[in-house]
């Protein structure tokens, strides 16, 4: 496994660790945390490249990032898992 594979795996993990908070966060309005999920199950698919997980998942999060009713630390945390993603390549 190459160090380039590791760091991807080792992104993916945290990006799911954050979005978990997200769902798990009651204040968080449902359609908000039902992204969250789908973003983890995007991440979570291995039939898929890497770098394909994460474009997926970025695109549900940029979807609801602009959603009026998202709390400003949930935001936030959206802004950062997003970041992560990005930087994810095969």
């Amino acid at each position: 496994m190459s160090e380039e594979t590791y760091d991807n795996d080792a992104k993916i993990r945290q990006a799911i660790s954050l979005l978990t908070k997200i769902v798990n966060d009651t204040n968080a309005p449902r359609n908000i945390r039902r992204a969250a999920t789908d973003a983890v199950k995007q991440l979570q698919d291995q039939n898929l490249s890497p770098a394909v997980r994460a474009a997926n998942a970025v695109g549900i999060l940029e979807e609801i990032s602009q959603d009026p009713n998202m709390p400003t630390h949930t935001r936030i945390l959206v802004w950062n898992i997003v970041s992560i993603l990005e930087t994810i390549r095969d």
